[in-house]
């Protein structure tokens, strides 16, 4: 399989406002029909970052390109974006929202009330179609807003901060629509400050903190900084086998922990059994995305995304 082409590419963007710099240097790479996440805690830059990659603001200094153009707003009918601050008329029905936002993309209204009426069926969503939009709840309006999004088929999809005030049932439905999106070979942008969404989702990610870029690469590639963790329980509490543990290795629980030694698992293996350990259980847990990031951003940064470390964590 080849490589793919480049669907939106940020280079060393700068963005200052009134003397302040809000980005500095980010660049981003997002190759067509990937899920990419924007990862980084509120005012890190995620969603002045994406608005210059829109063209919807023009960078400092650095460059951008769009789906092969330089001048992104010359493809904006090909991008379907949510922006953070979202906003529908509370007195139009549900259909006619979403026929109205693929409209404003060039959908002929008619078109787009046929499409729309598809959309809410295939979703189980008939009977909102004539509801006003002021009826609605905060994850049903949140839905139409995502319809509204898609109707015009773009082939870019730009969600900001787009699972924020979502309960738990729409937030999986929203997954599900971005992995559906994906399937059809339309690239997907998301930023967002929980990393869960990221992991469960992403083949890319790029992590800004304090404007920065800080990584940009595969979700693979973040977590490989970190070295697997093994978990260890043993029926001798000691022996010679304590020697082949790490200086660092932690038991807790009645549980050791600790890195995978470099030399991996096998001289680990034998130095237990021949030592007599007594092995009850022994996995290799891969570090996940959310370690990664506390790696790559800094604890701080954790902590402005609303991480708050567990007692086995502070210890």
């Amino acid at each position: 399989m080849g490589e793919r082409a480049i669907a939106a590419e940020a280079r060393d963007l700068v963005k200052d406002f009134d003397g302040k710099r809000a980005v500095d240097g980010v660049s981003l790479t997002v190759p067509e029909g990937s899920i990419t996440g924007i990862l980084g805690p509120n005012g890190a830059g995620k969603t002045t970052t994406i608005r210059m990659m829109l063209g919807i603001i023009e960078p400092s200094s650095g460059s951008r390109s769009l789906l092969g153009h330089d001048r992104p707003l010359e493809v904006a009918r090909e991008v379907g974006y949510l922006p953070e601050e979202r906003g529908l008329y509370p007195a139009m029905p549900v259909a006619e929202a979403i026929a109205f936002m693929g409209a404003l993309r060039g959908l002929p209204l008619k078109e787009g009330r046929r499409r729309a009426l598809e959309l809410l069926k295939s979703r189980g969503h008939e009977d909102w179609a004539k509801q006003p939009i002021r009826t609605l709840s905060k994850g049903m309006a949140q839905t139409v807003q995502l319809l509204g999004t898609i109707i015009h088929e773009p082939r870019l999809i730009v969600l900001d901060e787009p699972f924020a005030g979502l309960d738990a049932i729409n937030q999986e439905k929203l997954e599900q629509l971005i992995r559906d999106q994906a399937a059809a070979g339309v690239t997907v942008i998301f930023s967002t400050h929980v990393i869960a969404h990221a992991e469960r989702l992403c083949e890319r990610v790029a992590i800004i903190a304090e404007g920065k870029a800080v990584f940009e690469g595969a979700v693979d590639e973040a977590r490989g900084r970190l070295r697997p963790i093994v978990h260890l329980r043993t029926r001798a509490d000691d022996g010679p086998w304590r020697a082949a543990l790490p200086a660092s290795a932690k038991k807790l629980g009645g549980e050791w922990r600790f890195e995978l030694p470099a030399s991996g698992p096998e001289p680990l293996l034998r130095a237990l059994i021949d030592g007599d350990a007594g092995i009850e259980t022994l996995s290799i847990e891969r570090p996940g995305l959310h370690d990664a990031f506390i790696a790559i951003a800094g604890e701080a940064a954790a902590r402005e995304m609303g991480h708050v470390p567990s007692a086995e964590e502070a210890a």
